[in-house]
């Protein structure tokens, strides 16, 4: 045993309205200008952009290396409303570089979660950065899961998960016996400046005090948030040598909120007005309450655990940290399954690029969600 073993508790919400507003949105040159300015609300000391990335967390991040490195000759600038970057989602991750075994054949978390795999193995040895590629060990300790694991085995062949087999108890006990890229590339990073309004502006060719020559201004909302994916018992090694256990998951009081009583009435009336909330609960109570029960009562949550590990026992647990998951909900209470890119209409919409539901494994995809990005951006927006 490790000598210490840590309860990861993560809390979990949903979106308003349905949808997410989004980690990232771009903005992009209009059709028929040679550029698009994108100019903040800080009037003296910001600088204009070609093309703007909303949410400095790891997807924003990437995607802003990403066309950076493809167009080097635009000026690309990232705008976080706090003053650090990867405060909130990025932030709280677990730490996991995910396999791509549980998601949807042919969905586009299951084809980004494989190639983003790949490529945060190969950006850490290009950085020299560490990790522990430990492998995943999925577990059936009933007999009536046993079926399921297997249609999780060939499920994962169909997603292209590498090195993946099948092995019996035996083998079990072997494996387990008991980002500044961006801005060296020469792009802008502004926190302490959370976008309050995308409009259009007045266009001047000599750019004076009553207009813009180009026709987009972002000025200093809260992109919503989203959460409530079902997660079951997980083993974690960390990098000094604790596991954290868990994650589950719990619905939060507060989008932003990691404390247990963190509360937002504003943010639970959106949840409940806005999104399938109640139908959700209706439809998952049991399991719901039961979530709710583990994440409140540690002994709860260590029967769960003993079922792989019987050894352990609750003086061995911690309370461990909690992140905040960011999940869409439609208005029926479905999990809207997959990462959602969208555009809008309209002269502001047309040159604005979403990045919507992009919860877990979105830390795990993050470098192939910003090629896949960087792709449609250049498709769109003709740079």
């Amino acid at each position: 045993m490790v000598p210490a073993l840590r309860y990861l508790g993560s809390v979990c919400g949903l979106a308003r309205g349905g949808f997410p507003g989004g980690f990232s949105a771009a903005c992009a040159p209009a059709p028929g200008k040679p550029w698009l300015l994108c100019q903040g609300g800080r009037r003296a000391s910001t600088s204009s952009f070609d093309v703007v990335i909303i949410g400095g967390g790891i997807v924003g991040l990437a995607s802003a290396r990403a066309l950076i490195l493809r167009h080097p000759a635009l000026s690309i600038g990232v705008l976080e409303k706090e003053k650090d970057l990867a405060i909130h989602q990025t932030g709280h991750n677990s730490g996991v570089i995910h396999s791509g075994i549980y998601y949807k054949p042919e969905s586009l978390k299951a084809k980004l979660c494989v190639q983003g795999a790949a490529l945060i193995y190969e950006y850490c040895n290009q950085k020299g950065i560490s990790y522990k590629q430990c492998g995943k060990l999925i577990v059936a300790v009933e007999q009536e899961e046993i079926p399921r694991l297997k249609a999780l085995y060939e499920r994962g062949l169909q997603n292209g998960v590498q090195d993946l087999r099948l092995i019996q108890q035996e083998d079990i006990k072997k494996k387990e016996p008991y980002c500044r890229d961006f801005q060296e590339a020469g792009g802008s990073v502004l926190t302490n400046f959370e976008v309050e309004d995308i409009e259009m502006a007045k266009e001047s060719p000599s750019r004076s005090k009553d207009g813009m020559k180009y026709p987009v201004v972002i000025r200093n909302t809260k992109v919503p948030d989203s959460r409530f994916p079902f997660l079951g018992v997980h083993f974690t090694p960390r990098m000094d040598g604790s596991i954290w256990l868990g994650p589950n998951a719990v619905l939060a009081f507060k989008r932003e909120g990691y404390r247990p009583f963190d509360f937002s009435a504003r943010d639970i009336m959106d949840i409940i007005i806005k999104s399938g909330l109640i139908k959700l609960v209706f439809q998952n109570f049991s399991y719901g309450v039961n979530e709710m029960y583990k994440a409140c009562f540690l002994s709860a949550t260590v029967k769960h655990l003993q079922k792989f590990i019987p050894e352990i026992t609750i003086s061995d647990i911690l309370r461990g940290p909690a992140g905040v998951r960011a999940q869409a909900l439609d208005r029926d209470g479905n999990l809207v399954e997959d990462f959602v890119f969208d555009g809008g209409v309209g002269d502001i919409g047309n040159r604005i690029l979403h990045v919507r539901n992009a919860p877990s494994p979105a830390a795990t995809s993050s470098l192939a969600i910003s090629g896949m990005i960087a792709d449609e951006v250049q498709q769109r927006f003709k740079l």
